[in-house]
């Protein structure tokens, strides 16, 4: 670690080639070698567009390959959490719905405004041409509690809360028929798992509830698509440890009267060796460790993030 490492990753402006894989004839990963990936199921009558870029302009890729593939309309976006990252693009697909979790709805509503001004300012290349999102807030026209189902002709869709991690709000979308799982970020995949506002207490037995269901191919967060069994059990582990060596660490460091500052350095020693070559480790760890620590210490729910609190956070523990 050094006293001049750059803000967040304000320094990261290498581009990034794109996938756009087939997973079935329903479903697509739009991917970008560990930057936010999109999720695409085709039905037989409309499109679900899962997570939507961070902007309108990035968006317009993500609809130019869907039109590769099917002229059906995209009636939906799903909002898998509530990051900006994830739902300032909405408005390029003109969908019928916006779909999102109610704890997903109540975040918005809490700290979106928030969020919005700390994740543009953190990571600039992920908002390119950031003025082409609206003026306000991506808003949810449709929310549900723990399941909804929708039927896109025949083909089942479920959109499941399956227990906190990433976030409270965290939502899945599951085809059964398919065995193939959309997990958001409560799955990465050789990418460091973003758990600034995680629920690391929750998290593994969340992962739990989705290896329960036995998908045969999962769609990440980050990361490449998970194209077989095998590969969704090692995104699931991947992740699954990483949030636990992170609370170890922490844990360990508060039972031996340690400051932030000494755990965070602690922390980011131990688990380099093991992750130090995941896709935004160094972005992540900061934000990572303040918010375990904070859970292991004195506040069950994420504090919220603003654009000043984060670089107090990040002059104190890169100092």
């Amino acid at each position: 670690m050094s006293s001049t490492k750059t803000f967040a990753s304000q320094a990261d402006l290498e581009e990034k080639k794109v996938s756009f894989t087939k997973l079935s004839d329903n479903a697509y990963a739009y991917t970008a070698e560990g930057d936010p990936n999109t999720g695409v199921i085709v039905g037989d009558d409309a499109v679900l567009v899962l997570d939507t870029q961070a902007t309108p302009v990035m968006a317009q890729d993500v609809i130019r390959r869907i039109r590769e593939v099917t002229d059906k309309p995209i009636k939906y976006v799903l909002l898998t959490h509530y990051h900006a990252v994830r739902v300032l693009g909405a408005s390029a697909y003109q969908p019928q719905q916006i779909i999102a979790s109610q704890d997903t709805y109540d975040l918005i509503v809490e700290r979106g405004e928030q969020d919005k001004a700390s994740e543009i300012g953190r990571f600039p290349r992920l908002f390119r041409n950031v003025e082409s999102v609206p003026a306000g807030l991506t808003w949810p026209t449709l929310t549900f509690t723990g399941k909804m189902t929708l039927w896109l002709g025949k083909l089942e869709v479920q959109l499941l809360q399956l227990g906190r991690g990433h976030t409270k709000g965290d939502t899945v979308a599951w085809l059964p028929q398919q065995k193939i799982l959309f997990s958001g970020d409560l799955v990465e995949f050789d990418a460091t798992p973003y758990a600034g506002d995680a629920y690391f207490k929750d998290w593994p037995a969340t992962l739990d509830n989705i290896a329960a269901l036995k998908p045969e191919k999962l769609v990440p967060g980050r990361g490449a698509a998970l194209t077989t069994p095998e590969q969704v059990k090692a995104g699931l582990a991947g992740t699954r440890a990483f949030i636990a060596d992170v609370r170890a660490a922490v844990e360990a460091g508060v039972a031996a009267g340690k400051d932030l500052n000494a755990v965070y350095k602690d922390t980011y020693a131990r688990l380099a060796p093991k992750y130090g070559k995941w896709v935004i480790f160094d972005h992540c760890m900061p934000f990572d460790v303040t918010r375990c620590y904070d859970e292991v210490t004195q506040y069950p729910d994420p504090r919220i993030w603003t654009a000043e609190r984060d670089r107090q956070m990040w002059a104190a523990l890169e100092s």
